[in-house]
């Protein structure tokens, strides 16, 4: 492997040298299999002997013995690399430089060393974890939450843990009312939506309901928990104009493989209607090309999907097939650009069209890939389709969830906003 990065033997030769010449020969197959640069690889090597050669100066005898001296590497090239100059500016160049100098070494040592884990993005344990350990495990096995469902739970207690910490609170038994009022209180200052607090009253609920039974707390707390009323139908939907469709779907660079694939994921989501986990999860078994068909399973109604294949829609995932998806056994569609080469998540869906969005100058409140679902619902209730026919196309579970498209009339009320709207009101 080594030889098809370094074209010298002694090269070679000096890297298999080292006393962890054959751990860095396991990573740089590891780099090239995640398609890494051939010039990210010759990078990184020099940097990894180098570490190597200082972790056995200081006593290093096994790989076990590599991340007790990472830190102490990564100081004495900071220190290196310092040149005269103060300041934040300075500062950050530093910080920088030191995580361009401790991330290969670490990443390598994730892959060399099982059970290994970096400083940079950490696994962060459960909340409550040392007082309900089996919460989480009651959430799926008896309530048949699904796994977005639990993290939403997560990271609504993770939040009432920091809150716990930080006011002194140690112990469920100390709860009360007033303290998890308070807590809700400060949630709602910090902006969240209404649904949103709604559904941190929820995950409140449950965990005090399940606490209680399990002994861990003297009294039902569940019911002390009032969440805001929000009223059905109380919102508008977030779409945009058709016209303004045009100018995201012209924002994309269509030249660069991360565009080919940023435009052929805007297209489904706004003829569709996907949701960004919808367009994430398709698989290339999802694509009929023979029958012009696009498979869409597993929707949040439980239920699968298909449709015709778009001429456009079709188009953009053949340019992006052929020219922009990286070779991978993985048989998902879409894939990150950049290394490691892995599928995209539905975070990555969401932000590519709020990136376009906000890149075509268009404004909307919380800007991503629900505008555009948004925007391919309002285009069918304005052309009249019955809102069963419509529930069906973009999977709503409930008549309901597409009602709200319903009970106004968006491009009327936009002509009226405008100024120009004494004819409609006449």
């Amino acid at each position: 492997m080594l030889e098809t990065y370094f074209v010298k033997p002694q090269t070679v030769d000096g890297i298999r040298g080292s006393w962890i010449g054959g751990e860095i020969e396991r990573y740089v197959g590891w780099l090239a299999e995640h398609g890494y640069r051939p010039r990210v690889v010759v990078g990184r090597v020099p940097l990894l002997t180098g570490f190597g050669e200082f972790a056995r100066r200081r006593g290093a005898r096994t790989v076990e013995d590599l991340p007790a001296h990472v830190d102490a590497f990564v100081g004495a090239r900071v220190a290196a690399h310092r040149r005269p100059g103060r300041g934040e500016a300075a500062n950050r160049r530093l910080a920088t430089f030191a995580k361009e100098v401790r991330g290969p070494i670490e990443q390598m040592l994730e892959v060399v060393l099982p059970g290994f884990e970096g400083s940079g993005r950490r696994h962060l344990a459960d909340p409550f974890v040392g007082v309900a350990p089996e919460f989480f495990e009651y959430l799926v096995a008896e309530r048949g939450l699904r796994p977005a469902t639990v993290r939403l739970y997560r990271h609504h207690l993770r939040r009432l843990a920091a809150y716990l910490a930080r006011v002194g609170v140690r112990r469920l038994d100390e709860l009360s009312p007033a303290l998890l009022s308070a807590f809700v209180a400060e949630r709602t200052g910090s902006g969240l939506a209404k649904t949103s607090i709604r559904d941190l009253c929820g995950v409140l609920r449950v965990f005090l309901r399940y606490a209680r039974r399990e002994g861990l707390i003297g009294r039902d707390l569940a019911a002390t928990v009032e969440w805001p009323q929000v009223y059905r139908l109380s919102t508008i939907p977030r779409s945009i104009p058709w016209d303004d469709v045009g100018r995201v779907l012209a924002a994309v660079d269509r030249r660069t493989a991360a565009g080919r694939r940023d435009y052929a994921i805007l297209l489904l989501l706004v003829t569709y209607g996907l949701r960004g986990r919808e367009v994430a999860a398709l698989t290339l078994d999802d694509i009929d090309w023979k029958r012009e068909r696009l498979a869409v399973p597993e929707r949040k109604a439980g239920h699968a999907t298909a449709f015709p294949l778009s001429g456009a829609v079709g188009a953009a995932l053949v340019d992006y097939l052929r020219r922009g998806r990286p070779e991978s056994a993985d048989r998902h569609v879409f894939f990150r650009t950049l290394a490691p080469v892995r599928p995209i998540g539905a975070a990555a869906v969401s932000s590519c069209a709020g990136h376009y969005l906000r890149a075509a100058g268009i404004r909307v409140p919380r800007p991503g890939s629900h505008t555009l679902r948004h925007t391919a619902v309002q285009r069918l209730v304005d052309a009249d389709f019955a809102l069963k026919t419509i529930g069906d196309f973009v999977g709503h579970r409930s008549a309901a969830s597409t009602e709200i498209y319903a009970k106004v009339a968006v491009e009327t009320l936009r002509t009226v906003a405008q100024g120009d709207g004494e004819e409609v009101l006449g």
